[in-house]
């Protein structure tokens, strides 16, 4: 079988950053975005120090070498912009503290792949002044969904792509990269190249580069994949691809150079600061934040279930005058103007209360579910649900909630000043629910009586506006299925 050769003319391999901690890029992430939140702005060397000393407290890094966490700092800046940069003093970025306040990995990836583009200050500076030389002008997210687009024009979602294809035909190929090639000729390269079956070099290390972009993607929800191998269109993110695909979004500082195919370190340097500000600019006029349920249901039979459990009081409001159907559509109706699918705070804690609801009456007692309450944040009472036990007694419960793209590990909870206290308070009364949602996952961990534990040497605690407490999921704490509120 022949091998696919990019024209030697238009040969121009581009890359980025590439974090050494790729396999465990969500996990890391949202880490180091809470971590960043709460060093805040400090002058360099105190900033560095402190985010230094954060790097080394993540599981496995404690015996790190400086230059290995250095590394991790840098390039987490480079390519995510996560710290910005002034005159004196280092800051998270608007992009870190939207992380750690969401705690939505998938929309955090959405508007990472928004803004990134070839050139742009996630590599070093020469290499900067190389894609200008080259006259590279190129957002790959938007060009990849734009061509999948194209591909299944006459409908359906059935024709894919893969990481070679993209290597080769798209992020290689000055065509596309500097000529802004339209989408109908590439694919067209692409089917011929299929109809020949003619192959391309897969060695890891010449396709890595796009292949980040397609798991970034596949992060993102933008892209799906059966076999890991071909990735399609997820069409249930279609407003979301059509906002990419129409997008006019560009860093432009680069733009006289490169049309001038000439520039100067001094004058890519002087971008540097500018970039970090273009990709923590505030897009609240386009909102990436993750429909949670539509995210995590597999059905429209389980996306109706979840929605009645994740609604204001957790159970059905039927009178005798109402048949099922007729509860169930007044139910949604009065959900859908009180709840926002796409606010994981809410629905974390609605899915909690109807995991609650559903925990007493299969405990054979419906006669205390009215006692389960969703407790309005402004009542600042340092607990999210007002819960009961089967003997009555009462159960209250701190709802903390993140969605990724992958289950998460986890061995920390931060817990402010005000749940630490309520906590220490009410003793073994007082309940953290960990609740894990992913594409294919829904993990919920109990850790209960966190004072206590702390007390007696079982988990750590620090100080930190409030409480960072760290643990053995193994030895504290349990796991329990997440119920859904039934009829």
């Amino acid at each position: 079988m022949s091998e696919y050769k990019i024209p030697e003319e238009f040969y121009f391999r581009i890359h980025h950053v590439r974090p050494r901690f790729k396999g465990d890029i969500e996990n890391v992430l949202i880490y180091v975005a809470e971590e960043l939140a709460r060093v805040g702005e400090r002058p360099v060397d105190e900033f560095v120090q402190a985010v230094n000393a954060a790097l080394y407290r993540y599981p496995g890094n404690a015996h790190r070498e400086l230059k290995t966490i250095n590394n991790w700092r840098t390039e987490i800046s480079a390519l995510f912009g996560f710290i910005e940069h002034t005159d004196t003093t280092d800051k998270p970025g608007r992009r870190a503290l939207e992380l750690a306040s969401n705690q939505d990995l998938v929309e955090g990836f959405k508007v990472f792949l928004y803004n990134f583009q070839y050139p742009g200050a996630h590599i070093k500076p020469k290499n900067v002044l190389e894609q200008i030389e080259a006259g590279v002008h190129f957002k790959p997210a938007q060009y990849i969904l734009q061509l999948l687009r194209y591909a299944n024009r006459d409908g359906g979602n059935a024709i894919g792509i893969t990481k070679f294809e993209v290597c080769h035909c798209v992020f290689n190929d000055l065509r596309v990269t500097r000529d802004n090639e339209g989408v109908a000729a590439t694919w067209g390269r692409i089917a011929e190249n299929r109809r020949l079956r003619l192959d391309y070099d897969q060695t890891g290390d010449v396709i890595r580069y796009a292949g980040d972009i397609i798991d970034y993607m596949e992060i993102a929800n933008l892209l799906k994949t059966y076999d890991s191998r071909t990735y399609y269109l997820n069409t249930l993110e279609e407003e979301t691809i059509i906002k990419f695909c129409e997008s006019t979004e560009w860093f432009s500082e680069y733009d006289t150079m490169i049309r001038n195919r000439s520039g100067s370190m001094e004058a890519v340097k002087d971008c540097i600061n500018g970039w970090f500000s273009y990709v923590n600019r505030d897009i609240q006029n386009t909102d990436f934040s993750t429909d949670i349920l539509a995210y995590i249901a597999t059905d429209e039979e389980e996306l109706k279930a979840l929605k009645e459990s994740s609604s204001e009081d957790g159970r059905p409001r039927i009178t005798e005058f109402l048949s099922r159907e007729e509860a169930f559509e007044q139910r949604m109706e009065a959900w859908q103007e009180t709840v926002s699918t796409k606010d994981i705070g809410d629905i974390g804690e609605g899915l909690v209360h109807g995991h609650e609801c559903m925990r007493v009456k299969n405990g054979g007692r419906e006669d205390l579910i009215h006692l389960i309450k969703r407790i309005p944040t402004q009542f600042a009472v340092g607990y999210d649900i007002s819960s009961v036990e089967l003997d009555e007694r009462k159960r209250y419960i701190e709802v903390k909630t993140t969605i990724s793209a992958k289950p998460l590990h986890f061995n920390r909870i931060h817990l402010t000043k005000n749940e630490w206290n309520t906590a220490s308070s009410t003793h073994d009364r007082y309940f953290i629910y960990r609740l894990l949602l992913s594409k294919n996952e829904r993990k919920l961990f109990l850790l209960q009586d966190p004072v206590g534990l702390y007390k007696n040497d079982q988990i750590d605690m620090v100080p930190a506006d409030g409480a960072d407490i760290t643990f053995d999921p193994a030895k504290v704490g349990q796991f329990e299925e997440l119920l859904t509120w039934k009829l």
